[in-house]
C-alpha cells in the first residue's frame, strides 16, 4: 500500500477530474493515481532527454533513467528533433550487454 497524500484542488481541475472519472467509470482516486503516473513518467523521459543533452548522461543512463530501451530513447530524441551522439564506446558497451542479457 502506498503514501496517501492530500493536495488542494482548484475548482476547476477538481470538477476537470471527476469528468474524466465518470467518462471512465473510474473513482477519482485511481484517476489522479493514473494522471500523476503518466506525468512523472513523461518528467523522466523529459529530464533524461536534458540531461542527455547536456552531455551528464550518456544514452544509456538517460534511458535507465526514463524506464524505456536504449532504443525507445534515440525513438524519444528523433521526435524531439535532437541529434544521437552514440560514440564507439558505448556501442561496445550495449553490444556485450546484450550478449550477456541472451545467455
Amino acid at each position: 500500500m502506498g503514501d496517501i497524500i492530500t493536495a488542494r484542488l482548484t475548482g476547476s481541475l477538481n470538477s476537470d477530474l471527476a469528468t474524466v472519472a465518470k467518462t471512465e467509470h473510474l473513482d477519482k482516486s485511481t484517476v489522479i493515481r493514473r494522471l500523476l503516473s503518466a506525468a512523472v513518467s513523461e518528467w523522466k523521459k523529459d529530464h533524461a532527454v536534458r540531461m542527455y543533452a547536456s552531455g551528464r548522461y550518456s544514452a544509456e543512463q538517460a534511458a535507465e533513467f526514463a524506464r524505456i530501451s536504449l532504443w525507445s530513447f534515440f525513438d524519444l530524441l528523433r521526435e524531439k528533433k535532437m541529434s544521437i551522439s552514440y560514440d564507439a564506446d558505448e556501442l561496445e558497451r550495449e553490444i556485450r550487454n546484450i550478449k550477456w542479457k541472451q545467455q
